[in-house]
């Protein structure tokens, strides 16, 4: 029987590929002196918002996932970022390995909006594990599901996570609209002469906005 634990040892933009990801950096520890053959993993990510504080700037901008400030003690609760998954190699004692994390700029999300949200400081995540261990048994292979209870808690960096964002997003981001919203304002973008959709979206806006 199989008895693993898993750390977390960096967390580093992955620079190059189709969509963006973060890299955690993982080791896994086999304590029994088990060979593992391979190890096909499953990762929750969830955030803990109350282990972090907030200044003005950024409890505005969480205003719509956590209400005022004067609530939070009720609605900083953790919530699901995302699922990952990776297949691990054999090994014997420990081993390091990459797991590739997929994000997403898109504020619909309510992880994207807290994210966003955040200007500087760590992000508290807690990553869950489940899986199916390979090892030798007396037959052949043998065929374990981890244990429920498998856990490691980090803190990412907000830089990373903005950094990320500016290799893939660079000076931008992007919003999801309904159908009938963008064809209401390519009509708009049409009527007024205007030249891309960022002048459309800016046309009405009020003159002054105010900055956070």
């Amino acid at each position: 029987m199989t008895s693993l634990g898993f750390e977390v040892l960096d967390v580093r933009a992955q620079e190059h590929a189709a969509s963006p990801h973060l890299l955690f950096r993982l080791r896994v520890e086999e304590t029994e002196g088990e060979v593992v053959h391979a190890l096909a993993l499953r990762a929750q990510l969830r955030i803990e918002p109350q282990r972090r504080g907030y200044d003005p700037a950024e409890q505005e901008g969480l205003t719509d996932l956590f209400g005022t400030p004067d609530r939070y003690g009720a609605t900083l609760k953790p919530f699901l970022w995302t699922h990952a998954t990776a297949m691990v190699q054999g090994f014997q004692g420990s081993r390091e390995f990459d797991l590739p994390v997929a994000c997403t700029y898109d504020f619909e999300v309510s992880a994207s909006k807290y994210l966003h949200a955040l200007r500087e400081g760590d992000i508290p995540l807690v990553l869950l594990f489940s899986g199916t261990v390979f090892t030798r048994g007396a037959t052949g292979f043998s065929v374990e599901q981890l244990s429920w209870s498998l856990e490691a808690r980090c803190r990412l960096p907000v830089s990373a996570w903005r950094r990320l964002m500016d290799l893939y997003f660079p000076g931008g981001g992007w919003i999801r609209l309904d159908r009938d919203t963008i064809d209401a304002l390519g009509r708009h973008k049409s009527a007024r002469g205007l030249t891309s959709w960022e002048a459309a979206i800016t046309d009405l806006l009020p003159a002054e906005v105010p900055s956070r």
